[in-house]
């Protein structure tokens, strides 16, 4: 199927409004010769002509009387189209699709959406929990936040804050097995894993001495509250950041251990698609966002 010649169609419409080749060519910033060449290809398409000319005068044929209401209304269509286009990425209105992980979006960012729509009633939210690494292009994404240290990538990625993680377990487990002193002794340890950062735990002393184990254990989850139940019940060791484990840490039902060693390179942080061209609502939300979880530690601190 051939698509129309929308821009014969357009340039018609100009030479129509402006009786001339040369005022339309004018209006629209292009050449005679192109304004020429578009009413020749359009009259080679439809097999008619659509003006009468001589070197005075220019005249609509009766071909092209009938077809100059519809060509107008092709091109104020269009004019329409972009100039609505145009507002939509200027004023924040519309739709915005974010993913985060399960936690963090249920303790953090629904609280914070709740607070955007109120601010913002013409933008409408879509807000995934998944603790799955998404693809945000291929999904459909506007934005996605993410803990993580994260890997080279063509995305864009804002980094918000650092994320405190801590190394913990129930008394009931360190009575049983001991506690570990150096990160290498959780390579004898039952240590539950996240099943999207399956790997080595790398840690580094305040003096700079780094330190790295591969741990092993009977739970491997995507999800750090589905740790809670196993952790509390003293049947292993995990790595959790500060929002899942502050209350347990508080009411004393998991202890921190290696309390010398930060967990590395751990921080929140907000991804969007290559492009620098976004509508204004999704710079709205960004902007938003990246504000609110910037002093994301001072808050968990309170």
């Amino acid at each position: 199927m051939r698509l129309p010649d929308f821009e014969a169609w357009a340039i018609f419409a100009c030479v129509v409004e402006h009786r001339s080749f040369s005022g339309a060519a004018e209006s629209i910033g292009v050449s005679k010769a192109t304004v020429s060449k578009a009413i020749s290809r359009l009259e080679a398409q439809l097999g008619t002509a659509l003006f009468h000319r001589t070197s005075r005068r220019l005249t609509l044929t009766d071909s092209g009387n009938a077809l100059a209401e519809r060509a107008g209304r092709i091109l104020a269509e269009a004019r329409a189209a972009e100039e609505s286009a145009l507002d939509a990425a200027k004023s924040p209105a519309g739709l915005v699709r974010i993913a985060a992980p399960i936690t963090f979006g249920i303790r953090f960012v629904a609280d914070a959406v709740a607070e955007l729509l109120v601010a913002h009633p013409g933008i409408e939210i879509d807000l995934r929990l998944s603790d799955a690494k998404v693809d945000i292009v291929a999904d459909g994404f506007d934005i996605a936040l993410r803990i993580a240290d994260l890997p080279d990538s063509s995305l864009r990625a804002r980094r918000l804050a650092p994320i405190t993680a801590r190394v913990v377990a129930a008394p009931a487990y360190l009575e049983k097995h001991g506690t570990p002193k150096h990160p290498a002794d959780l390579a004898h340890h039952a240590c539950f894993q996240y099943a999207n950062a399956i790997g080595a735990w790398h840690f580094r002393k305040p003096d700079g001495e780094e330190a790295a184990v591969r741990p092993t254990g009977p739970l491997v989850t995507d999800n750090g509250d589905a740790m809670m139940p196993s952790l509390k019940a003293g049947l292993g060791i995990a790595r959790l950041p500060d929002f899942i484990i502050d209350r347990e840490l508080a009411d004393g039902s998991l202890v921190e251990i290696l309390t010398g060693w930060s967990p590395m390179n751990i921080a929140l942080h907000l991804l969007t698609p290559p492009s620098t061209l976004r509508p204004a609502r999704v710079e709205v939300v960004i902007e938003y966002l990246s504000e609110r979880f910037r002093n994301l530690c001072k808050q968990t601190a309170q």
